[in-house]
């Protein structure tokens, strides 16, 4: 191997690794400083497991979970018919802009446009709430 193509393979790897680690970091995201963001939430929404629906779903376990299919809540006809699965890529999408992944959702959420806050929440999610 010549080293100009060493150096090429090696910048590239670099690349990659910055790129995938970026990627995981923000995917990762804090549930501390999601459960803040969260704060705008919580009119809306529990996140307890033995609290009931407030004017959205409860929205404990929701991570892995089909979307539409809290007991005990009426949806949207958009939402019943949604064919998802919050996982974390779903709710990314969701958090961004609710109306672009469901239109014709119930949902009154402009979203979240920082990337950073939205991996924050989804952190916060998928941690169990006591």
């Amino acid at each position: 191997m010549s080293k100009l193509t060493g150096a090429v393979l090696i910048a590239g790897l670099a690349v990659s690794a910055l790129a995938g680690g970026t990627a995981f970091a923000q995917a990762k995201g804090d549930p501390v400083a999601g459960k803040k963001v969260f704060m705008r939430c919580v009119a809306c929404h529990a996140v307890q497991p033995s609290a009931g629906p407030k004017m959205g779903p409860n929205l404990s376990g929701v991570a892995g979970r089909k979307a539409g299919a809290v007991p005990n809540f009426k949806y949207s006809a958009a939402m019943k018919k949604a064919n998802l699965k919050w996982d974390d890529a779903t709710l990314d999408k969701w958090l961004t802009k609710p109306s672009a992944v469901v239109p014709g959702n119930s949902m009154a959420f402009a979203g979240l446009p920082n990337p950073a806050e939205r991996a924050n929440v989804i952190a916060y999610l998928k941690k169990p709430v006591p």
